[in-house]
């Protein structure tokens, strides 16, 4: 029962709850001298109405800050479903308020944080796992040290430590850690550099890059700014045939830069675009994780991104294939 609820302050409910016991009071004394009752007995009655009745409008005053109370109990045991009743127009209802989406964000960070290390759980058990079989089949003999068990034992190194670097890249980006060396660079080399590395990773796809004006220059950090292209390049060799193109251009205006990269690939579906851009997420679930990245590449390009003040999307691609493109503002605010 919150009667005092419309009201938007507490002081304007602190005046109301004066009030009414003010008027109890008189109203109990005046009919008790109206009856010929004597004054002690009307005195104690209107004591006691009061009370009960300033009882009863500041146990509704109070009830949110006893609800908050036992929810900050039960998020410290680990239960973040907790909501207080915010029906209150006061300031006690304002942190009310405050305090719900303050549950609703913990519960989010500690579903991230429970996926995250479900996520980082798989990623390490499958190379470690496969590393552990080829392993065991050479100390029992099973299969000779050759170069290609080697290889494959390379391979799934590789895979740990690149996975590791990137976790501890995200972390650093997500920490503010990591401050940005901003200069202005120029795009043709970095771009050039970038794809004459994918050459070296694969040689069943060409990188067609493509800069307007030709010295184009950006502003950022050119490191950052190479890894950035480096993780789209290599999302979109994942997702190219065998003999298809993938386009690296870019374009500078007075406005900033844009960076595309496409592919002849499948696309991205709708639904997908908003969250290709978390960590782990796979458009395709079907894709294991041999064939497809860690799903990190795309989550570190978007923090290096925001870093510099620009914006990153996923668009569609005719008739097929998809359109990663990067804007870096000019001079952006460093």
């Amino acid at each position: 029962m919150r009667p005092l609820d419309p009201l938007s302050s507490i002081k304007m409910k602190l005046g109301a709850v004066i009030v009414a016991a003010v008027a109890v009071t008189v109203l109990v004394v005046s009919v008790g001298t109206g009856a010929g009752a004597s004054p002690v007995v009307s005195a104690l009655a209107a004591g006691a109405l009061s009370l009960g009745l300033v009882q009863v409008l500041a146990h509704g005053m109070t009830s949110p800050l006893r609800e908050m109370a036992a929810a900050a109990a039960a998020m410290a045991r680990g239960d973040y479903g907790r909501r207080v009743t915010a029906s209150s127009r006061d300031e006690v209802g304002e942190l009310a308020r405050a305090f719900n989406g303050m549950a609703t964000q913990l519960a989010e960070v500690d579903r991230v944080r429970r996926e995250l290390v479900a996520n980082v759980s798989h990623e390490l058990r499958t190379p470690i796992t496969a590393l552990q079989a080829v392993l065991e089949n050479l100390v029992d003999g099973v299969e000779p040290a050759d170069p290609e068990t080697l290889r494959t034992m390379l391979r799934q190194v590789e895979r740990l430590g690149t996975l590791v670097a990137q976790l501890l890249d995200l972390s650093r980006l997500e920490s503010g850690a990591v401050p940005l060396q901003r200069r202005s660079f120029e795009l043709r080399p970095l771009l050039e550099e970038a794809a004459g590395e994918t050459r070296l990773r694969t040689s069943d796809v060409r990188v067609a890059v493509t800069v307007d004006p030709t010295g184009a220059t950006a502003d950022g950090d050119p490191a950052r700014v190479h890894q950035v292209v480096s993780n789209l390049l290599d999302n979109a060799l994942r997702h190219s045939p065998q003999g298809g193109t993938v386009e690296l251009r870019a374009t500078a205006n007075r406005a900033g830069v844009t960076i595309e990269v496409n592919d002849e690939g499948p696309g991205i579906s709708e639904e997908d675009r908003n969250m290709v851009f978390e960590r782990f997420y796979r458009a395709d679930s079907a894709r294991s994780s041999k064939d497809g990245g860690a799903g990190l590449g795309l989550a570190i390009a978007r923090w290096i991104v925001d870093l510099h003040g620009g914006d990153i999307r996923v668009e569609s691609r005719k008739p097929h294939g998809c359109r990663m493109v990067v804007v870096l503002p000019a001079g952006a605010a460093r």
